[in-house]
C-alpha cells in the first residue's frame, strides 16, 4: 500500500495534487480534466472518497506482493 503511494507520486512526494499520473487517474475516475485540479479539488476529492481510495490502496497493496 505504501509502496504504491510512494511509486506513483515520484517527483510529486511534498506536492502530490501536481503529480500528472494522480491527476489522470482521478480524471479518469471522477470526470474532471487533469488540468483543473488543484489543491483543493485534490483534497476535496481524496476525502470525499476516501473509503474507495483506501479500498484501492489495499487492492493496489495486495496486487504488488
Amino acid at each position: 500500500m505504501i509502496g504504491f503511494l510512494w511509486k506513483s507520486s515520484r517527483g510529486y512526494r511534498l506536492r502530490p495534487w501536481a503529480s500528472p499520473y494522480l491527476r489522470w487517474r482521478m480524471e479518469t475516475y471522477w470526470g474532471v480534466h487533469a488540468e483543473e485540479i488543484g489543491f483543493r479539488d485534490f483534497w476535496a476529492f481524496l476525502w470525499t472518497h476516501r473509503v474507495d481510495m483506501w479500498r484501492f490502496l489495499r487492492w493496489a497493496g495486495r496486487m504488488s506482493a
